[in-house]
């Protein structure tokens, strides 16, 4: 058995000589998306600070529960790392009948380090200026006013039927594959408005073809300051932000738990990082793993009572 100054010299030597190898960071989405890009920047970042290559390991399909998979099952020795979403983290839990890993047991969080924000905006057609007079408009024609989302049981989504809840209005649902899809028949006029992503949305509202009514965060959004949070524009209580967060297989030990989180802190502060996530429509962000632990468990439950209620189904 060690001895109390043998076992803390072997923790200090193991912390020293980490990372001696490449890495991974496992993205459960295919490449050119938000999260991947987020993940390239933080990737290039560490590689740099470590001396050692951190490679993006996507690993898309069926709503992220493939990568989340893969990352629950590699082994637990600080090369394995998994950035994780609102989406596969905290909603595939309740939108999905069983899956094959547990995010509570099978994880252990690291941070949160990113908030993507979101924004409502409709067709310049649509005769609301702003979220009241949206809802009036709603709850006059009720069924009639069609918003676009990404997929079922996607963020854009899940901001629609959240809402739809809080408004108490009944709002036609139209799914894309993808917010590519779905932007394009909203700049149509085919669908009047949709809740996505600010990064998707910021040039539509720039050149004025479609029009701004809020913002999804608690706060307004640096790139719109002019634009009201939808809490604040007449639905209190809306809060939406998609965010991103580190997390490594359960077993990993709590020193490098805090070795990595470490790291990720000092990205998270570098000001030309924060400037091109800033750029992006997100907000660099810095949890810690305790922190990050109850954000997971208050998300997966606020939006179970959303997908029981609304009776979302997977595509």
């Amino acid at each position: 058995m060690l001895s109390f100054p043998l076992l803390a010299y072997s923790i200090f030597a193991f912390s020293q000589v980490f990372p001696s190898k490449p890495s991974r960071i496992i993205v459960a989405f295919p490449p050119g998306g938000a999260a991947d890009i987020v993940a390239r920047i933080y990737a290039a970042k560490l590689t740099e600070m470590w001396g050692q290559t951190v490679l993006i390991d996507n690993r898309p399909g069926a709503s992220g529960n493939i990568g989340t998979e893969i990352a629950a099952r590699a082994p637990a020795d600080g090369y394995n790392m998994f950035q994780g979403s609102l989406g596969n983290l905290a909603v595939n839990p309740s939108l999905f009948r069983s899956l094959p890993f547990d995010v509570l047991r099978d994880f252990s969080p690291v941070t949160k380090f990113i908030d993507i924000h979101f924004v409502m905006v409709c067709h310049t057609s649509l005769p609301a200026q702003n979220v009241k007079e949206l809802i009036i408009l709603a709850r006059a024609h009720p069924g009639d006013i069609a918003y676009a989302s990404s997929g079922s049981g996607g963020a854009p989504h899940l901001a629609g039927e959240l809402f739809r809840s809080l408004a108490k209005v009944d709002l036609l649902h139209i799914p894309y594959k993808g917010s590519g899809p779905s932007f394009a028949d909203l700049l149509g006029g085919h669908v009047s408005l949709t809740i996505d992503s600010i990064v998707q949305s910021l040039p539509y509202i720039k050149n004025k073809r479609l029009r701004a009514l809020g913002v999804g965060s608690s706060v307004r959004s640096q790139l719109l300051p002019e634009v009201p949070t939808i809490a604040e524009a007449g639905l209190p209580g809306f809060e939406i932000i998609n965010w991103l967060g580190l997390l490594v297989p359960s077993l990993t030990s709590k020193e490098l738990v805090n070795r990595i989180h470490s790291d990720f802190l000092k990205i998270s502060k570098n000001l030309e990082i924060r400037q091109r996530i800033i750029g992006m429509g997100a907000d660099p962000m810095a949890q810690t793993p305790e922190e990050f632990s109850a954000l997971i468990r208050s998300e997966t439950k606020k939006w179970a009572k959303i997908i029981i209620q609304a009776r979302i189904k997977p595509d």
